[in-house]
């Protein structure tokens, strides 16, 4: 039995997590809709003044995929935070890239646009909310109860 002073109290914490968790969830998807825009941008820059070649790959990691390639103006060009859309690649491998002639450091994949994004951006909204969602709907539940 909780006592009459621990009523507010408790009521007090969970609506406090309740909107911790809820705030949590919106920054999450805010993140995640800035990352999609992101892509779109990138790819609106591509588009606007695409420059073509073939690139190596150099190294293949967890957070990006370095590639070498020669611009048309016959710099070598290494972008330093990787290769856009990089699924599938392995060291070694020449592949087809497109990137932007006014900053060759925005880079990808040819033929792989911002609609890649799609699926591990929803998977992972989809995958937080499915957790938080619950969550809250409970802690909503047992706060009512306590009134």
């Amino acid at each position: 039995m909780v006592t009459s002073w621990r009523t507010p109290l408790l009521r007090r914490v969970r609506t406090g997590l309740i909107r911790a968790l809820l705030t949590l969830g919106c920054v999450v998807t805010v993140v995640c809709v800035i990352l999609v825009l992101a892509c779109w941008r990138d790819d609106a820059a591509v588009e606007a003044r695409t420059g073509r070649a073939n690139a190596e790959v150099v190294s293949v990691a967890f957070n990006r995929t370095v590639v070498r390639f020669g611009t048309s103006d016959g710099r070598v060009f290494i972008p330093s935070q990787g290769v856009l859309y990089p699924e599938g690649l392995e060291v070694g491998q020449v592949v087809r890239v497109e990137y932007d002639t006014a900053n060759p450091e925005t880079t990808r994949v040819a033929g792989r646009t911002a609609v890649l994004s799609f699926l591990p951006v929803g998977t992972y909204l989809l995958a937080v909310w499915a957790v938080l969602a619950p969550l809250i709907w409970w802690l909503r539940r047992r706060a009512r109860q306590t009134l």
